[in-house]
């Protein structure tokens, strides 16, 4: 999530309190943290890292995948600042630090290149299928920023990113089990969702600036009105999808599920955020329910 605000270069520090530069270096690195999208950064980290550890996939293991997750979503999120700093200075958007100057676009280039080049290490060590699932991932991030965002196929990278995530996580425990294929499909459902959700407030913005990708060309009332489907597809699937009855835990996730998805986008005229909030919280549900059901074939 994009800071709202712009961040000084000079930051706080007293004149007299530090050497000449010290506040305008401090800016640009603070600067250069806002720039790798912090939120949506760590948010994603998390929910890999609560895969590998609920999976059993061992402590270890699990901060090297998670490890690698996060070094691929650092340069995912840089490579966006950069690639977006001219037409976000032009749009004159806050929040922007490649953009207003706080850091340059080319020290952001090179933040992103270097935990693209960790990342390649981390995730093959976690072994090669589950490395090469989540370095596609990654890549599949890379040609959103780079190409995609404009277009109708915006939503592609961000179903193939979280779907590649439990089967990561199932790929990197020993003997490289095969994911259960309702894991794989609620992550694809829960990332189309948070395409829809992330881009819904910047709709207008972003046509502005001449993005036209998938919610843009559904306008700001079509995007509220799909939404709920995939957040509430991505619960049944879990809920639904292994074998036998629903239990108690999967209706009332289904239950819980439904009022965030359909209560976030309602909420959306009076909290820009809401339908982020709310797809936040499915996936929260999610989470849950998948960690109970697990990542692996049984």
């Amino acid at each position: 999530m994009d800071a709202t605000e712009r961040v000084s270069p000079a930051g706080s520090v007293p004149v007299d309190a530090a050497p000449a530069g010290a506040g305008r270096r401090g800016g640009r690195v603070l600067g250069l943290a806002l720039a790798c999208h912090p939120g949506p950064a760590l948010a994603v980290t998390a929910l890999a890292c609560a895969l590998a550890v609920g999976s059993g996939l061992g402590g270890p293991r699990s901060a090297l995948l998670t490890a690698a997750v996060l070094t691929g979503q650092l340069s995912v999120g840089w490579c966006n600042d950069a690639y977006d700093a001219r037409r976000d200075a032009r749009a004159g958007r806050r929040g922007k630090p490649a953009a207003d100057g706080t850091v340059g676009a080319g020290a952001v280039w090179a933040a992103a290149t270097v935990a693209l080049a960790v990342c390649v290490p981390l995730s093959l060590a976690c072994g090669v299928l589950a490395g090469t699932v989540h370095l596609a991932a990654v890549a599949a991030a890379w040609l959103y920023n780079l190409r995609l965002k404009a277009t109708a196929l915006s939503w592609l990278p961000y179903v193939a990113g979280f779907g590649a995530l439990p089967a990561a996580v199932a790929l990197a425990l020993p003997g490289g089990p095969a994911p259960r294929w309702w894991t794989v499909a609620a992550g694809a459902l829960l990332g189309f969702a948070a395409h829809l959700a992330d881009t819904l407030p910047d709709i207008a913005e972003d046509r502005a600036a001449g993005i036209r990708g998938l919610p843009h060309r559904l306008g700001d009332r079509g995007t509220r009105l799909l939404l709920p489907l995939p957040l509430l597809g991505a619960t049944a699937v879990l809920a639904l999808g292994p074998p036998g009855p629903v239990d108690a835990g999967g209706a009332a996730a289904l239950v819980l599920a439904g009022a965030a998805a359909l209560a976030g986008p309602a909420l959306g005229r009076r909290w820009r955020k809401a339908a982020l909030a709310g797809a936040v919280a499915v996936a929260a549900v999610d989470l849950a329910l998948l960690l109970v059901r697990g990542v692996t074939a049984g």
